[in-house]
């Protein structure tokens, strides 16, 4: 990691708003290196990720490499992979599962961060928080339509649903994605992981 990177990772653990996160034993749950190649932008750990201390450690990070078509040790490799959520600290419980990222969290640090990272060739967009903020009015209103659509965002971006086991009558419901979308996603990261 780059002394700038280093710098801004313990700029986000000192700053006041993450002081309570901290202070409960919490650290910023992110990783990449000035040279990731594709940056997975999710919404925000969740708190087993939390605890150990890894992002995507679960049967959703399972999915999502398996339509990566990588392994763990690719995955987990920021020279390959930048992991970087729209909020680096466990929300907190909410009525119906976890809560939102917090609002500013993206705005205040993602730019820092991305500005040091000098060889991206792809930002995986999952889910409607980070899709609704990178795309801003090229959203298209809803999650579905957006991924529908993402040879709109090529060759910057491509969004994705989350890959959530929770989201079963999502992918019931698209069958499309898994036929159309994914096989080439998965041509799209191999290109670019075999880059030379």
């Amino acid at each position: 990691m780059n002394k700038n990177l280093e710098n801004i990772y313990y700029d986000i653990l000192n700053d006041k708003a993450n002081q309570e996160l901290v202070n409960k034993g919490y650290i910023p749950l992110y990783k990449v290196n000035e040279n990731s190649k594709i940056i997975i932008i999710g919404q925000a750990p969740g708190i087993k990720a939390q605890e150990a201390n890894e992002t995507w450690l679960d049967q959703s990070g399972d999915k999502l490499r398996d339509w990566l078509g990588v392994t763990m040790d690719e995955f987990y490799n920021p020279d390959l992979f930048g992991q970087l959520p729209m909020d680096f600290f466990y929300p907190g419980k909410g009525k119906t599962g976890d809560l939102p990222p917090r609002k500013d969290f993206a705005k205040t640090w993602h730019p820092k961060i991305l500005k040091e990272l000098k060889n991206v060739k792809l930002i995986v967009l999952i889910g409607n928080y980070s899709q609704k903020h990178y795309l801003k009015d090229k959203y298209l209103g809803n999650l579905t339509k957006t991924v529908k659509n993402y040879q709109a965002y090529l060759p910057k971006y491509f969004p994705l649903p989350h890959p959530s086991p929770l989201n079963f009558r999502w992918f019931n419901n698209n069958k499309w994605f898994e036929v159309d979308v994914l096989p080439e996603f998965k041509k799209i990261v191999n290109n670019i992981l075999n880059e030379k």
